[in-house]
């Protein structure tokens, strides 16, 4: 039991990032109706921001993750702006072999600027808090509350804000939404600042829970859309739902196969909801 209970810590906290990515892809899903997969890019370059900050400058941490959301939004709208808004018309499938190639010029971006090197903000040993018999890191707990404050933000942004309604509006019906008088390319442009100041929350939390690299989203892309999927894409509180079944179910899996992979259990479950119910668990019948 302490066992399970150790590893259901250790779930949340992979749920809690997992949700935060899912949440981003999600909000881009709904209202501009393509898959983003430099999502976990972007989640790079928000991580990797936050460090000339946070050890260059020595700014606080949470002056530090702040300036590193600004300047991923500031890169994800001009992205939108110098290429995906002049491909809108050309369809969904243009659009994400496009965003394969913007994940490919980030990564290489974020190489160049930083080295193929593995990076940290912080070296030294961190020693757990101790809850009886179980263990949990105190960046385990930034995490956690964080995402908690994050998903908190997101559910009042959609149901008390005319921005919220927006965009909720525009991911039900884009056309409907025009033709009420709604600004699209205003609900666009905050959903890309939405979405990518999410990502780099994300990013950041999961270097924090691990280590800098240049592909550290690309290879955590897969789970991000696992529960995407499961919870329903477009639909940001099934990402929430999503993030989590995804982060605890990798986390149970090691009781019987290897860590390692830890990713084919996201690629398995993702797999099963698009044959069992590819509309998602929150997506009705």
């Amino acid at each position: 039991m302490v066992e399970l209970a150790q590893l259901l810590i250790y779930g949340v906290v992979l749920g809690s990032i997992i949700a935060l990515g899912a949440i981003g892809v999600s909000l881009t899903f709904g209202v501009l109706r393509f898959a983003n997969f430099a999502h976990g890019d972007y989640m790079t370059v928000g991580a990797y921001l936050v460090l000339p900050f946070y050890a260059g400058l020595q700014l606080p941490v949470a002056a530090a993750v702040t300036l590193a959301i600004a300047g991923t939004a500031l890169m994800a709208v001009l992205i939108d702006r110098l290429l995906f808004e002049r491909m809108r018309n050309a369809g969904p499938l243009v659009l994400l072999v496009s965003s394969f190639g913007v994940g490919l010029m980030l990564r290489s971006a974020v190489q160049m600027a930083w080295g193929p090197r593995t990076l940290v903000y912080e070296s030294g040993i961190q020693l757990p808090l101790l809850f009886g018999p179980l263990r949990i890191k105190p960046d385990h707990i930034t995490i956690i509350i964080g995402a908690v404050l994050l998903v908190l933000a997101v559910h009042l942004l959609l149901t008390r804000t005319r921005m919220g309604k927006a965009m909720r509006a525009m991911s039900d019906s884009p056309e409907l939404a025009r033709v009420s008088g709604i600004n699209t390319a205003q609900v666009i442009l905050f959903t890309w600042v939405a979405g990518a100041a999410l990502a780099a929350t994300a990013g950041f939390f999961l270097a924090l829970d691990t280590n800098l690299r240049a592909d550290l989203g690309w290879h955590f892309l897969l789970p991000v859309f696992a529960a995407a999927i499961l919870g329903g894409i477009g639909r940001p509180y099934g990402a929430i739902a999503g993030g989590y079944v995804i982060g605890i179910a990798q986390e149970f899996s090691t009781l019987v196969i290897s860590a390692t992979y830890k990713p084919a259990v996201a690629f398995a479950i993702m797999v099963a909801i698009l044959i069992l119910r590819p509309t998602g668990i929150l997506r009705g019948n």
